[in-house]
């Protein structure tokens, strides 16, 4: 791939995996292309995407050949390749085949982009974009011109003035109050850094996904959630109405009335299915608070997320139904629960397991609603509470000691759907999928994505890794499908999802971990190079800080903004903050005021986790987050890493010392290890590589201990996680202080497979 796309003939297009016919056709496009602006590779790259010449059918090969090919003299320290583009017009005319004829004129082109404008506009029909035309002119005045070129100025309009902005998302969003706010925002509190938000205001969330409404339009009728259980991949796909679906939660929720008493912490820990979301917002409507508890976890950490929450019953399934097998997941919640399980079957009527005496089945649990009230009655009073009310427990997904317990209170749905709505452009009639659970925060995030802004959830139940999983997003209609980068890699090497139709798609979401350039460039491409919204944020901020936008063009792996109303500055190693204008490389500091973001933790002290020795920045404490981030010369942002020896594997926050904890106790010859998360050169996911010194006269090597660690990790932290390299050593660089530099380590096995990469 190192030939520019000035020298790229038929015989390299045909190399690809191309017809002759259809190398051919492509060429003659292409050079018409690169006459309009021989110069430009933004602008070449934008025309291909436009026209739509690279067809999702055509091998991945052909893709990499012309990305790298149009971008091959780009000087990647100035800039970023930038893949997708915001546009003041949609042309109506790129999905007919004479758009990829060579007779197709550059002056016909642009003619055609002219008479498009006057029938549809993009931008202006995105959700900001349309918030913009209306309320851009009165809050920027004539400063304001459009959605994209105005974009920078809504957004610092938005963390100057939150006070202003927040009262029309509220509107665009199903957010119902049976009280409303005194205000929106309430900064008299000096120890509150984050202010209060929304004070005096009353609603149940859950109520509010459950109601229709004229806007965001969402009618009983609406298709709520789409699924398909796997195993019936060529049956039609499953649908509930938003009627049906408040008809189901309501059962529950009276079922949880007659067990449970309101204010009572009631975990979840299964398969995030259509019974899962129903369990969810029966729990929060009944005024109770949901535990959020990851199916993979181990007896031990299912436990220990119990006993911090102070769990009254945890609703489960007997077994985890993929790939044709059951794994056992009830035997595993009742080593660790002492409170009551509600079991459901995974399949059929009956739970195939049996149960403990204080526990009950789906249908015992279903019939406890009959002793108090009509099961068969539509009506249900929710429980209306305060904004500040916890509904949700979540905890952070790092594994040293207790979790961190944070709590949601009503306030983080709100802002995390609002962020979906600027975003990722969220609309009613979407149809939303993401893969996930409910014991991480992107299940809740996209459950409140989709029912406060009227789209339609889609779940498979099933594994997402195969074929079957890209079925049902061809035959559910996805329009939004969320990833993470390893299931997007795993998709990618294996193939599995030639032949499928994902034009549908209209974004695709990315978070977890660090996206690889490649990976992204094949996922895109899917769906004539839709654009990946990139979002990193933590459960403890309810949604994301740094975000990709529809407003703005898109580089792969790469984050275009601060979300609305975040801001955020970047401090050297003495706590100076780098001018906003400036390429840099540091330690973010948040802006404290932040609807959604946390005040408490459960078992930790909160000013001391995110505020304690944080610098100050126009007079107010700066939040910590912990991420390093690159800004570019072009003001994208890259997360480098976090600042503190906590690595981010498949999406999980884990501690450096947990998992040599862990691995120290797997071999008598070890003297100490060391782990550390390595960023491979192209910003793929982090790889966990450890350090080791062996006892003196021990022998052994590196593939044995390698096989070793992961069995142990595996085994006492997640079934998710794997040793990519063990590195024998006489010993680690220290401090003087006798501390363990794994930032050195770190940078060392960087340089190295970097080095590996090129050769």
């Amino acid at each position: 791939m190192g030939e520019s796309v000035m020298e790229l003939g038929v015989e390299e297009l045909v190399n690809t995996g191309l017809t002759v016919a259809e190398a051919n056709e492509l060429y003659s496009v292409l050079k018409n292309i690169v006459s309009l602006s021989p110069t430009d590779p933004s602008l070449i790259w934008r025309h291909l995407v436009t026209r739509k010449a690279l067809k999702p059918s055509f091998p991945h090969s052909l893709h990499q050949l012309l990305y790298y090919s149009v971008y091959h003299s780009h000087n990647a320290s100035a800039s970023l390749p930038l893949y997708w583009f915001p546009s003041l017009y949609v042309c109506l005319f790129t999905t007919t085949s004479y758009c990829l004829s060579p007779l197709f004129s550059s002056a016909l082109f642009t003619l055609l982009i002219l008479l498009s404008s006057l029938f549809r506009d993009q931008s202006k029909r995105t959700n900001l974009g349309r918030l913009m035309e209306t309320h851009g002119p009165k809050l920027l005045g004539p400063s304001y011109k459009d959605p994209i070129s105005s974009f920078p100025l809504f957004h610092n309009f938005s963390v100057q003035h939150p006070q202003l902005y927040w009262p029309l998302v509220l509107k665009e969003l199903s957010v119902s109050f049976v009280e409303p706010p005194k205000c929106i925002l309430d900064t008299s509190d000096p120890s509150k850094h984050g202010g209060t938000w929304l004070p005096g205001s009353v609603l149940n969330i859950a109520d509010c996904c459950l109601q229709p409404s004229s806007h965001p339009y969402k009618s009983d009728d609406s298709v709520a959630i789409v699924w398909r259980d796997e195993g019936f991949d060529d049956s039609r796909v499953n649908q509930i109405s938003l009627k049906q679906l408040r008809h189901q939660v309501m059962l529950v929720a009276k079922a949880i009335d007659a067990t449970f008493s309101k204010g009572d912490a009631i975990a979840i820990d299964m398969q995030m299915t259509a019974n899962a979301v129903i369990i969810y917002l029966a729990i929060v409507l009944a005024g109770c608070a949901v535990v959020s508890i990851a199916d993979s976890f181990a007896p031990k950490e299912i436990a220990s997320r119990l006993r911090v929450s102070k769990a009254k019953g945890i609703f489960t399934q007997d077994f985890i139904a993929r790939g044709g097998k059951k794994f056992p997941l009830y035997s595993r919640v009742i080593e660790a629960a002492t409170c009551k399980v509600i079991v459901l079957p995974v399949m059929g009527d009956d739970v195939g397991v049996q149960l403990r005496e204080q526990d009950l089945s789906w249908k015992g649990f279903l019939s406890s609603a009959n002793r108090t009230q009509n099961p068969r009655s539509d009506h249900y009073s929710p429980s209306y509470q305060s904004v500040d009310t916890v509904t949700n427990i979540l905890f952070s997904s790092g594994t040293t000691g207790d979790p961190k317990a944070i709590p949601w209170t009503q306030l983080a749905p709100i802002r995390s759907a609002a962020d979906g709505w600027a975003a990722i452009d969220i609309q009613p009639g979407d149809v939303y999928c993401w893969p996930t659970n409910l014991g991480w925060v992107i299940g809740p995030t996209v459950l409140y994505h989709c029912f406060l802004t009227g789209a339609t959830l889609a779940l498979y139940h099933g594994s997402p890794q195969g074929r079957d999983f890209g079925k049902f997003v061809q035959d559910a209609g996805v329009t939004i499908l969320g990833t993470v980068p390893s299931l997007v890699k795993a998709w990618k090497s294996t193939q599995c999802m030639e032949g499928l139709d994902w034009t549908k798609i209209k974004t695709f979401c990315s978070s977890g971990e660090t996206s690889n350039v490649d990976d992204d460039l094949w996922l895109s491409s899917r769906a004539y190079y839709s654009p990946i919204i990139e979002l990193c944020g933590g459960t403890e901020l309810a949604s994301s800080y740094i975000a990709g936008s529809p407003l703005q063009p898109q580089a792969f792996g790469a984050f275009s903004t601060a979300s609305m109303t975040t801001g955020f500055v970047i401090f050297d190693e003495n706590g100076v903050p780098y001018p906003d204008d400036v390429a840099c490389v540091g330690e973010v500091g948040l802006f404290p005021l932040s609807l959604g973001a946390s005040d408490r933790l459960l078992n930790a002290d909160h000013e001391k986790v995110y505020f304690k020795g944080m610098p100050i920045y126009k007079g107010k404490v700066l939040r910590r987050h912990g991420d390093i981030i690159k800004r570019t010369v072009d003001g994208y942002i890259i997360v480098q890493g976090r600042a503190d020896d906590t690595m981010n594997l498949g999406g999980i926050k884990t501690s450096s010392v947990e998992i040599e904890r862990v691995c120290d106790g797997a071999d008598e010859c070890l003297l100490e290890t060391a782990a550390v998360g390595v960023a491979t050169a192209n910003r793929g996911p982090e790889q966990l590589v450890i350090f080791v010194v062996l006892k003196k006269g021990y022998n052994s090597n590196a593939e044995t201990l390698k096989m070793k660690f992961t069995k142990a990790i595996q085994s006492n932290l997640n079934p998710l996680f794997k040793v990519s390299l063990v590195k024998i050593v006489p010993e680690f660089p220290r401090t003087s202080s006798n501390k363990i530099l794994r930032r050195i380590m770190r940078d060392q096995m960087k340089h190295e497979l970097s080095v590996q990469s090129r050769l």
